[in-house]
């Protein structure tokens, strides 16, 4: 059998592995889209901090693992994609071809570029590779000045670093006025901004961001800001164009099914790329984490090796470091229709913990400053135990979740 992975992320190196433990004597070619050995993109805000070095990034710590497994590693980027009944065809941007019995698209995504005139002027940098987390390392200095377009997932990330290195940091958050959106409810958004403010981080919640003029300096309809580094933050897109020809269904990422193939024969999709299964809903959504991701990958190698494995969902949760205080978002954060909600806020100790239920079950939750609760939480969520007598006491006291845990014996 001859199997071919694009894309050497989480998703792409876990399914490498996976392949090999299952078939000792197939063909498997693993493709990464960016020079150098495999590694975390997780990892940049620690390089960024001086916390470890490159060679701390790399997901394996051997540097002869993938040769040691007989697994082929080339660089290159997928150009197109030639479905047959029977396998197909790579072409990558080299002139190359790889032939496959069984594809693995594991591409990830790529930031989305706000669109205004001047994201390619120098000193503009996206904070996503390798390569960005170097030129960003290299204006790191006490004083500089640094803007952050964009304040969502992926900003939060790279705001502590920022912070740390003695940077003078401003972040846009854009028409949407709030930090954090996609993962925050407005409480708990002000109150990380205001951690933020407390941090001497510069939040700018108004005004539309028109232009990046050369300096480089952002420019907005109600100011302009002159700066050292500009990181353009303002999400991600999937990496599907090699797929266009192929005629499989894409949608926020590639449609898959609960065994991660797609609707092309003999192509498997995974990580941050596949729409898979959400474990609190049943539909078919991006999680971008990378727990799911590795999951993806070899839950996705196990069928391609002729393993019948069905993938039960992932449990969206985030986990950010916003310049030393701690948040969770877990599921269905946002509540359910018909479901009850409660909330509990201390905004002079920077305390939030809300929690959503469906009937007795616990569906979805945020804690912030509360890290001792992440596995109480998780743990309620994912056994789907009805909570019975215990959610009218979790309704009126939520620091009760761990005590809940407990008395309902549910794993963690």
């Amino acid at each position: 059998m001859n199997f071919v992975i694009i894309g050497a992320g989480s998703a792409g190196l876990r399914a490498a592995e996976t392949l090999r433990e299952n078939d000792p004597h197939a063909s498997i070619t693993l493709v990464s889209g960016e020079p150098g050995e495999p590694y975390s993109r997780m990892a940049i805000p620690y390089i960024l901090n001086g916390a470890i070095d490159e060679d701390g990034a790399r997901q394996r710590r051997s540097h002869q693992h993938l040769q040691g497994l007989g697994i082929r590693y080339l660089h290159g980027k997928a150009l197109q994609v030639h479905a047959g009944p029977e396998g197909g065809q790579v072409d990558l941007d080299d002139g190359s071809q790889l032939a496959y019995d069984r594809l693995l698209v594991a591409t990830g995504s790529s930031p989305a570029l706000p669109p205004i005139p001047g994201t390619d002027l120098p000193g503009v940098v996206t904070c996503w590779t390798l390569e960005d987390a170097r030129q960003i390392a290299a204006k790191l200095v006490p004083g500089a000045r640094v803007v952050m377009l964009g304040a969502g997932f992926v900003a939060g990330v790279c705001m502590k670093s920022l912070v740390t290195s003695g940077a003078r940091l401003s972040v846009v958050a854009g028409r949407s006025g709030q930090i954090l959106r996609s993962m925050m409810t407005p409480v708990g958004s002000r109150m990380l901004q205001r951690w933020l403010e407390s941090r001497g981080v510069d939040v700018i919640t108004t005004g539309r961001t028109l232009r990046i003029e050369p300096g480089p300096r952002l420019v907005m309809d109600t100011r302009s800001i002159d700066a050292d580094l500009i990181i353009l933050a303002t999400g991600v897109q999937p990496n599907v164009s090699f797929l266009e020809s192929t005629g499989a269904e894409i949608r926020s990422g590639v449609v898959i099914d609960d065994h991660m193939r797609t609707t092309v024969a003999h192509i498997y999709a995974a990580g941050d790329v596949a729409q898979g299964r959400d474990f609190s809903t049943g539909e078919w959504v991006v999680h971008a984490l990378q727990p799911t991701a590795t999951e993806h990958g070899r839950i996705a190698a196990l069928n391609m090796a002729g393993v019948d494995v069905a993938y039960r969902g992932s449990l969206s949760m985030n986990v950010l470091d916003s310049v030393g205080l701690i948040s969770h978002t877990f599921g269905l954060w946002e509540g359910v229709a018909g479901g009850d909600s409660t909330e509990m806020v201390d905004e002079a100790n920077y305390i939030y913990t809300r929690l959503c239920f469906d009937g007795d079950l616990l569906v979805g939750a945020i804690t912030i400053g509360h890290p001792q609760h992440v596995g109480a939480i998780r743990g309620l969520i994912q056994s789907r135990r009805h909570l019975g007598a215990w959610k009218a006491q979790l309704m009126k006291n939520p620091q009760l979740l761990m005590d809940a845990l407990v008395d309902l014996n549910c794993p963690v």
